[in-house]
């Protein structure tokens, strides 16, 4: 066992290990009950983590999960092919005639 990440949000975690189970890797999740120790003990080793069962993983897991870590590239504006409307980059319709950008 190897823990590989770990993050104040149990959120996070989860969908890291979702990643991770698509990948084929086993893993688990650590400490995910531990937020009503808060105050006892300090916050983070409250923090949930995310333990790979076999360590022979950690360096296809650790790629993966920089790559899911990594923030988005905004994508550029564009014109609908329809109606000529300028839509931002983060939309994938037409906000005026509803077809799909291309």
């Amino acid at each position: 066992m190897r823990k590989i990440h770990t993050a104040e949000s149990l959120i996070e975690i989860a969908h890291l290990r979702n990643v991770l189970v698509a990948a084929g890797i086993a893993c688990q999740i650590r400490n995910d009950r531990l937020m009503g120790a808060l105050g006892e003990i300090p916050f983070v080793d409250c923090w949930p983590e995310l333990w790979l069962e076999n360590e022979r993983d950690a360096l296809t897991a650790k790629g993966l999960i920089d790559t899911e870590l990594r923030p988005a590239v905004p994508s550029a504006d564009w014109t609908c092919p329809s109606c000529g409307e300028t839509i931002e980059g983060q939309f994938s319709d037409c906000w005026h005639c509803s077809p799909p950008r291309d």
